[in-house]
């Protein structure tokens, strides 16, 4: 688990390092007012950026365990951890209801 939690982290780097560059080079591809051979250009720099640079090869996984099922936005945790630990009473605000 924790080599897959490591290649998440490693990949979230590379989206943050090449995002402004993905941005950029996606709108001249997109520009229609543009030569085609620019846009030709900016397709090919575009497909020579590292692959897992890309935002979609994100996933949400859970930072204890590395679960990527059923992860909570705000705590990045997966929904077994959240309740073990607000059972235990660590995090603050948390309650467990029942009725």
């Amino acid at each position: 688990m924790q080599n897959l939690i490591q290649r998440d982290k490693n990949r979230r780097k590379l989206n943050t390092l090449y995002e402004k560059k993905r941005l950029a080079l996606k709108t001249i591809i997109y520009n229609r007012n543009l030569p085609k051979n620019i846009r030709w250009r900016a397709c090919l720099e575009l497909s020579n950026l590292p692959r897992n640079s890309s935002k979609t090869r994100l996933s949400n996984r859970c930072i204890l365990t590395g679960r990527t099922k059923s992860v909570h936005r705000n705590f990045r945790i997966s929904r077994i951890c959240l309740r073990n630990l607000g059972n235990a009473g660590e995090i603050c605000g948390f309650k467990k209801y029942s009725w």
